[in-house]
């Protein structure tokens, strides 16, 4: 396994080379040449899984590779849904309908708030995840190992920005 900004893309090729290696298999019926496979196949699954990882503590996502900060509409956005949300049911509780219409006012500003830090981060993540790859390449044919280091920091902060939207996203439905 890989690690590193060409994870997706080596849990893909060790895909492929698994199922390469499965119809080798099958037509030899070498148990050796079925082994392989499935352990090239585990590994690709594993590196897979790992790539698309991500944790989410307040504002900052930490995948294996890259750490992140939310941008602030995301965090100031579901801050005010959860005001809002709760001026809504003291509003409903109390029966003070200005409060409740107020409320219900921040949640859905909040919820709009928190979609355009979302669609920030979520452009600003891909644009660095192309960028330091390209980079990445570009100094790995000057061989400037500096530059390739910047790139590679810059595709796994991308890579980071992007699984933090993804978790959050995943973590609403």
């Amino acid at each position: 396994m890989s690690g590193g900004p060409d994870s997706t893309g080596q849990s893909l090729l060790d895909q492929a080379k698994g199922a390469a290696q499965s119809v080798v298999a099958s037509i030899t019926g070498n148990p050796t040449d079925q082994a392989e496979a499935k352990q090239t196949k585990d590994e690709a699954a594993v590196e897979k899984d790992l790539s698309h990882s991500a944790a989410k503590v307040g504002p900052l996502t930490a995948t294996p590779s890259g750490v992140a900060q939310d941008d602030p509409k995301r965090t100031d956005g579901a801050w005010n849904q959860n005001v809002g949300a709760l001026k809504d049911s003291v509003g409903g509780f109390v029966g003070v309908t200005g409060l409740q219409e107020e409320g219900r006012r921040q949640n859905a500003a909040g919820k709009n708030e928190e979609a355009e830090g979302q669609v920030t981060d979520l452009g600003k993540g891909i644009g660095d995840r192309v960028g330091g790859t390209i980079g990445g390449a570009v100094a790995g044919l000057t061989g400037n190992a500096a530059q390739k280091e910047e790139a590679q920091k810059q595709h796994d902060d991308g890579k980071a920005r992007q699984r933090g939207v993804e978790t959050d996203l995943q973590n609403k439905q």
